[in-house]
């Protein structure tokens, strides 16, 4: 019996993945990877959405796909990918725009923040469309789960409502896929500033644990890690948010439950704490950082096992969108 499929994927937009990435999505996909037939993708088409250099992309794309494999996504049994190399996704993405309103573009959330924030015209046509390509990304496999953040989950819904439409107008042609939330607990905060989510655009560099990191960098800024005058060790986000957001990457890095970190660290104070999270950060993250800048080292090999992956994900993609060229009407080229 063939497993159920899973897709998802993350941005090349930074050198190097940081300790969010890690927790939210790497280890929750080579979990999954095991019970899945898994596509995950460098989703190198959404990053034109923000300005780049080209050899800056091409070099963070490269990056990318090398730390999903050094944190565990194996080659061999999951189907590791760079987007802009499976072309159905550009195609479906078209189809798909056409039965989107613009209305339901225009309420997607993460485009209204932008818009906003930046104004309509540094806004692009790209990231107004960013869900439908997204859509179209998860389609393409006739995928049954989508593992995402909570704030990916309207993209996700957006997802299942052209699967539905395209369907119920030319005939079945998608599976309808469904969102898999991570944890709230799973949301990590920056260490400098615990009220705002840990971001490659943080304000400052302290805040943000990189997996490419100096292990000694990484131990730093965990030394360093905002946190309160009270000195108990204990999870409490609204009062305690900087030693609250410790616990978590602490429970999620060793697979430990919250009250037993907190019987362990009692009447020790945030000294030991922080030294414990430090050596469980550093050896977490010291052979990933070892196998990914192993992998740079061999650029052409890296390319070849992602060549290889992308010829398998073409196979796949290309027999949706030949049922769906043929559903819509268009003519087939002899």
């Amino acid at each position: 019996m063939s497993k159920p499929r899973l897709y998802s994927g993350m941005q090349p937009s930074a050198d190097s993945l940081q300790i969010g990435n890690y927790i939210g999505a790497l280890m929750q996909w080579r979990d999954l990877q095991e019970s899945y037939e898994a596509f995950f993708s460098v989703v190198d088409l959404h990053a034109l959405t923000q300005p780049s250099n080209p050899a800056d992309l091409r070099a963070k794309t490269r990056r990318t796909a090398a730390q999903y494999i050094a944190a565990g996504i194996e080659p061999s049994r999951s189907t590791l990918y760079v987007q802009s190399h499976v072309r159905a996704h550009a195609e479906l993405a078209w189809i798909l725009s056409t039965i989107t309103g613009f209305g339901e573009a225009s309420r997607m959330t993460q485009f209204k923040d932008k818009s906003a924030r930046y104004g309509a015209d540094a806004t692009s046509v790209g990231l107004f469309t960013y869900p439908v390509l997204m859509a179209a990304d998860i389609l393409l496999y006739q995928t049954d789960i989508v593992p995402v953040g909570d704030d990916q989950k309207q993209h996700v819904e957006l997802t299942r409502d052209l699967a539905e439409r395209f369907n119920s107008r030319y005939g079945e042609a998608f599976t309808v896929p469904m969102p898999v939330i991570q944890k709230d607990t799973a949301r990590i905060y920056d260490l400098q500033n615990p009220a705002a989510k840990m971001s490659k655009s943080a304000e400052s560099d302290a805040g943000v644990l990189w997996l490419l990191d100096d292990p000694a960098v990484s131990a730093k800024k965990v030394m360093r890690a905002v946190t309160d005058s009270d000195g108990t060790v204990r999870y409490d986000r609204e009062n305690k948010p900087g030693v609250s957001n410790l616990l978590v990457i602490y429970a999620a890095l060793t697979g430990r439950q919250m009250p037993a970190i907190e019987d362990e660290y009692a009447g020790r104070g945030y000294g030991d704490f922080k030294k414990g999270l430090a050596d469980v950060v550093v050896e977490e993250f010291g052979p990933v950082r070892a196998r990914a800048l192993e992998l740079l080292d061999d650029p052409a090999e890296l390319d070849r096992v992602l060549a290889a992956n992308a010829e398998r994900a073409d196979e796949v993609a290309d027999a949706t969108l030949a049922d769906v060229y043929d559903k819509i009407g268009l003519l087939r080229r002899l």
